[in-house]
């Protein structure tokens, strides 16, 4: 057969087939151009449009992602709850690196997503009958000293073991680190946990604290959380304790708050948006200055908070843990024994006081020394 002819044979034998090829390839082409049209339209790009379990995790992950950065869009509370990309996290009992891709474990303020590096896990073994928690910054160094020198120094109140400790969260610089891991060879009192320390984290330290309790000394009877300005009357808050109706169980008491509406304007400290809490009001809780409980509630506290969405008035966040758990804050036998101020310095008053706010460091070692001076 010549050439001629072969190719003549060819075209007609193919002719279907090619014909089907180039029918195909427009039916492609069409196709092409309108999964086009929809990625445009529906704002995908070819690349996150792979179907593939690639495609499907990062879908979701972008989904979750665009939810948090909405939540906490607000410049007012650009560091509200907010770990530091790529630090370690505490996932299910094992320890990975936190990206955007890493779903956290329940919620931002759960303890168990952050972990200590600084700890003091045998600091318990004492059988403390009271553990005083001191949420503080890592810089507050001189709050620390004064503490330490007052009423952080009470080991013992009526034949009863006292600890006091430090929780502070990262320092922000290794400078800043190695001051505090010697501050910490030194006293052997300071925890730290790996979220960034900030006011509007206040929540996650709180959460902290209550799983360093729940976890590193649940044999003590009550705990207590304290912010560092405050000064303690540790003889007034063990007759307290050790009255024969204050309960072991389910007990928490200090300054109660009622009815507070949840603050809406953006402009203010102690603004909290809808999406974290849609309640009008607050339920019953105690104000964060220092409340005292049986420590049975700090791992009780922490196990409800699964199912409490944080946000970031710490206080109240608590008390919201205690509505999940059925538990109602008590009030104290006295009430004036938890005050906010005590306005002009009078001796007398820090005899009968539990708690109370000062103003500075200084304050408080001042006040310490006159009320333990002879009469």
């Amino acid at each position: 057969m010549g050439t001629k002819n072969f190719w003549q044979s060819l075209a007609q034998d193919c002719g279907p087939f090619m014909r089907h090829i180039k029918n195909t390839f427009i039916l492609l082409l069409t196709l092409a151009f309108l999964f086009s049209a929809v990625a445009y339209v529906s704002d995908f790009s070819f690349e996150t449009v792979a179907f593939s379990l690639t495609w499907l995790t990062k879908i979701m992950n972008q989904t979750h992602n665009k939810a948090i950065n909405s939540m906490y869009a607000d410049h007012t509370q650009k560091d509200l709850l907010a770990p530091l990309p790529n630090q370690q996290i505490q996932l299910r009992g094992t320890t990975v690196a936190q990206t955007t891709d890493i779903p956290i474990y329940h919620h931002v303020a759960h303890p168990r997503n952050y972990h200590f590096t600084l700890d003091e896990p045998d600091k318990c073994k004492q059988d403390p009958f009271l553990v005083l928690m001191v949420p503080v910054a890592p810089h507050q160094l001189e709050a620390r000293n004064a503490i330490r020198s007052t009423w952080g120094n009470e080991s013992s109140v009526q034949g009863k073991a006292v600890l006091t400790l430090f929780l502070v969260g990262l320092t922000g610089g290794a400078e800043a680190q190695q001051q505090l891991e010697e501050e910490s060879r030194q006293h052997r009192d300071l925890l730290q946990s790996s979220f960034v320390d900030s006011y509007f984290n206040l929540t996650i330290k709180t959460m902290v604290i209550m799983d360093w309790l729940a976890t590193r000394c649940p044999q003590a009877a009550f705990a207590m959380k304290v912010d560092s300005d405050m000064y303690i009357n540790l003889e007034n808050l063990m007759s307290l304790l050790l009255l024969p109706n204050t309960p072991r169980q389910n007990y928490i008491t200090g300054y109660l708050m009622w009815d507070r509406p949840v603050i809406r304007d953006k402009n203010s400290k102690w603004y909290v948006a809808e999406e974290l809490y849609p309640e009008p009001k607050y339920p019953t809780y105690l104000l964060g200055m220092g409340y005292v409980f049986s420590n049975d509630l700090s791992e009780k506290i922490v196990e409800a908070s699964k199912e409490v969405k944080a946000f970031n008035i710490e206080d109240a966040y608590v008390g919201a843990c205690l509505k999940q758990l059925g538990v109602a804050p008590s009030s104290p036998p006295d009430p004036s024994r938890f005050r906010a101020y005590l306005g002009q310095y009078n001796r007398e008053d820090f005899f009968r006081v539990i708690t109370t706010i000062l103003g500075s460091p200084q304050q408080l070692i001042d006040i310490w020394k006159d009320v333990k001076r002879p009469t």
